[in-house]
């Protein structure tokens, strides 16, 4: 008998099955109901973490403590988690009409509530991607304070370091030290968490907050405290999953309530039999594409092409940007903040009440035809095959049905991209659903020559849809990018609103099979690129340009 090679699997191989084992394992643990996450439970989770090494959790399999990733996660997780023992998952459940405090990370709009000194509370609304996105950075936390906790102990938990002492110190007696004593902790926490002096001042003066300057004290010494109850005092941290929300899961309870919402707007507002141009995008650049020129005259006149845009992206800006939508709202904008739970507001636009003779575009392929723009914010994940799927359905009314005339669907959005940097421009031709051979071919409106000559480069290709930004590594990204797959970048919804397209117009009949559809997307961060990662900071100034050039290419075509 032939003797079988025995071939050696690469880092991609081994990066994907630790994805395929990381969602299969929090899918069970979600249908379980509560595990713990530093205990026998929560071992798959962490093995396939380690094994797969994100880049945007930098140094997670190493001894010393990640410090980048830290940033990241703690701005997308809500203020005094680091606290909490017990964390529990909820649907939306009446918290928010309680006295208890509604806490919003910086960087996620989700609902969470501090119940008491060791609980937790985080709303779910945004289905299966959220909690997979929490899960993964709860676990990436748990590694790191674990990491503290080995970090500080001396003979198994008889004593502890000295600079640990000095830290509990000043973090328990909330202490007001001097800059002098400050730096003196500093020094301490390097020591602590295996960092330079340098690293650990950047990261406490990018953590320091106005409440808090020493915000970065408390957040290590509550991880190594409670990494240290775990491992002397047996006080296991445990997620658990309310029956609510594990039945509420998958059955688009908030998107068909936010979706009917826009439904009634557009009935109230005898725009319900228009032609309907649906756009994904923010909350801004639609609007001042449209508005500002015509709201903000003086200003238009004294900057040129984008530079207004830019002006309106300072964040001192309020007054100016108060003008533009206070115009909008008058000149055929409605706002439909949302009730839903999805967090996604939404614009309309009657395009008949737009004075184009002061507007940078002109009307020209809609002529006589009145068509009504509908602005999505952001969806996140899997949501966007929600939303959009309850979007496209016809509206019912006294039991009779109303299809909406749905002219195209663009979606503009960041996504890192694998080939270039921060502020490029990325043009789908198919999106790829990792960990499946899932693929969405589509012929798109948008052309690389489109979005040429605005001082950005511009790559065309296929793009990834990924389960969850934070598990990319490099060797995943690299097999793509050198593949046959010829992929130029990676995003989280555009195989979600494909697929919600797609059955919509060529199975179920809800918008017609000719409805057109354009995808661009702005480069956040290039992961095969050390630091360049998300972890390395936002866009700043840089995404004005890539922002409004994609939107003023689909606005110019809806036009």
């Amino acid at each position: 008998m032939a003797k079988v090679n025995k071939i050696d699997r690469t880092r991609a191989q081994e990066s994907t099955n630790a994805i395929e084992k990381l969602y299969i394992s929090m899918r069970h643990l979600f249908t379980r109901g509560f595990y713990k996450p530093m205990g026998i439970s929560g071992e798959t989770l962490r093995k396939s973490l380690l094994s797969l090494r994100p880049e945007i959790y930098g140094s997670i399999a190493e001894d010393r403590v990640e410090l980048n990733g830290l940033i990241y996660v703690i701005e997308r997780l809500p203020k005094g988690i680091e606290e909490c023992q017990f964390i529990n998952l909820t649907a939306d459940e009446g918290y928010s009409d309680s006295h208890f405090e509604t806490i919003i990370p910086p960087k996620r709009r989700r609902n969470c509530y501090r119940i008491d000194k060791d609980q937790m509370n985080i709303e779910i609304t945004r289905g299966r991607s959220e909690i997979y996105d929490i899960l993964t950075h709860l676990t990436f936390l748990f590694i790191e304070s674990h990491k503290i906790q080995k970090r500080v102990t001396i003979g198994d938990g008889v004593d502890f370091i000295r600079e640990w002492k000095y830290l509990e110190d000043i973090v328990i007696h909330n202490k007001v030290i001097s800059e002098q004593e400050r730096e003196v902790a500093i020094a301490h926490l390097g020591n602590i968490l295996g960092r330079t002096f340098d690293e650990v001042l950047s990261i406490h003066k990018a953590l320091k907050t106005t409440e808090n300057q020493d915000r970065f004290f408390h957040l290590i010494y509550w991880l190594g405290k409670l990494g240290i109850n775990e491992v002397l005092e047996q006080k296991k941290r445990t997620i658990t999953f309310s029956t609510v929300l594990i039945e509420e899961i998958g059955h688009h309870i908030y998107g068909d309530v936010w979706a009917n919402n826009i439904k009634k707007v557009l009935k109230e507002n005898q725009l319900l039999k228009r032609p309907i141009h649906i756009i994904s995008a923010n909350m801004h650049s639609v609007l001042n594409s449209i508005y500002a020129k015509a709201a903000l005259p003086k200003e238009a006149a004294e900057h040129e092409g984008f530079e207004l845009y830019q002006l309106l992206s300072n964040a001192d800006s309020k007054p100016l940007q108060k003008a533009v939508k206070e115009y909008a709202s008058e000149n055929g904008l409605i706002y439909i903040k949302d009730t839903s739970g999805t967090n996604i507001n939404v614009q309309v636009i009657d395009t008949d009440k737009i004075n184009f003779e002061v507007s940078t575009f002109k009307k020209e392929n809609s002529i006589n035809k009145s068509p009504v723009i509908i602005v999505m914010d952001y969806a996140f994940g899997e949501q966007a095959y929600e939303t959009m799927d309850e979007l496209l359905k016809p509206y019912k009314n006294s039991k009779k049905k109303n299809h909406l005339d749905v002219k195209s669907v663009s979606v503009m959005g960041k996504a890192g991209i694998l080939e270039g940097g921060k502020g490029d421009i990325m043009i789908p031709s198919a999106h790829i659903f990792e960990g499946t051979a899932d693929n969405y071919p589509f012929k798109n409106e948008l052309s690389k020559e489109d979005l040429e000559g605005f001082g950005v480069e511009v790559f065309d290709g296929s793009m990834i849809s990924v389960l969850g930004t934070s598990l990319q590594n490099k060797d995943l990204l690299k097999f793509f990018h050198d593949s046959t797959w010829n992929v130029i970048g990676l995003e989280m919804e555009g195989a979600h609103y494909q697929k919600a397209i797609q059955s919509a117009s060529k199975i179920r009949g809800n918008i017609s099979k000719n409805v057109k559809v354009r995808y661009a997307y702005y480069a956040s961060d290039n992961p095969l690129e050390t630091g360049a990662t998300l972890a390395s900071g936002g866009l700043g100034m840089t995404g004005v340009t890539p922002t409004y050039a994609i939107t003023q290419k689909i606005l110019e075509q809806i036009f």
